[in-house]
């Protein structure tokens, strides 16, 4: 019988993760099943006692729920650092985006914009306060179109048949969809960089396969693959 790690993680990973899961195997053996959410999503199945081996969120979750004995927290590591970004379809001209007058005419442009949940997701809450900040909130909030991750808003995207339309989510998440490209991260002073960590469940049904596979991920050998994924070195 085939061993099982059960991940739960944020969105921000799944290209680090889905990436090292075969090693994963090829090393141990053990099978990686994964479900990627977003912060706010992996926060409520925590709470909820959903059985999991390993857990990557940001660090401030991670530390909180090691004091509720949830995540042993000598096992909490980084595995750097995330920008939230915008994303075209793929083929599509990029609009500039470079500072708040170029990325406030890119928003009010694009007929569409696909972001993660505004209320659970990191970059969706973002956005939402970018267009507060820029005063087009009233003026789009029609257009947006939110989706339960930052992978289906890329996927939506992908779809969209409207020309022009954008997508907003972290770096990462643009980086390992298909059909999208990324523009580049949010401009000062709007940008956001998020860290995020690993760490096992102090409930795990296999605390030794956990702790490789938080080694695995947060391996400072492994920092080229995380920076093709869009992760930046970042600390706790």
């Amino acid at each position: 019988m085939t061993a099982t790690l059960r991940l739960l993680s944020a969105g921000a990973a799944q290209g680090v993760a889905s990436a090292l899961a075969p090693r994963f195997q090829a090393d141990t053996g053990a099978e990686v099943r994964a479900t990627f959410a977003p912060v706010g999503v992996v926060r409520e199945k925590l709470l909820a006692n959903e059985p999991c081996d390993v857990v990557v969120s940001t660090p401030s979750m991670l530390e909180e729920f090691a004091r509720t004995g949830r995540i042993v927290g000598a096992t909490i590591a980084s595995l750097g650092r995330v920008h939230t970004g915008v994303a075209v379809r793929s083929g599509e001209r990029p609009p500039r985006i470079d500072d708040a007058q170029g990325l406030r005419a890119a928003l009010a442009a694009a007929p569409r914009l696909h972001v993660p949940d505004p209320e659970r997701a990191t970059a969706g809450i973002h956005f939402v306060r970018v267009l507060h900040e820029l005063g087009l909130y009233e003026a789009l909030r029609s257009r947006i179109a939110p989706h339960a991750s930052g992978a289906a808003a890329m996927a939506a995207l992908a779809a969209e048949p409207a020309p022009g339309a954008l997508g907003c989510t972290q770096a990462t998440e643009i980086l390992f969809a298909t059909g999208v490209s990324l523009v580049g991260a949010l401009p000062a002073p709007f940008d956001l960089a998020a860290v995020y960590a690993a760490a096992a469940s102090a409930n795990s049904r296999a605390p030794d396969l956990a702790r490789r596979f938080v080694a695995m991920l947060t391996d400072p050998q492994a920092v080229a693959l995380r920076g093709k994924a869009g992760f930046e070195a970042g600390s706790l």
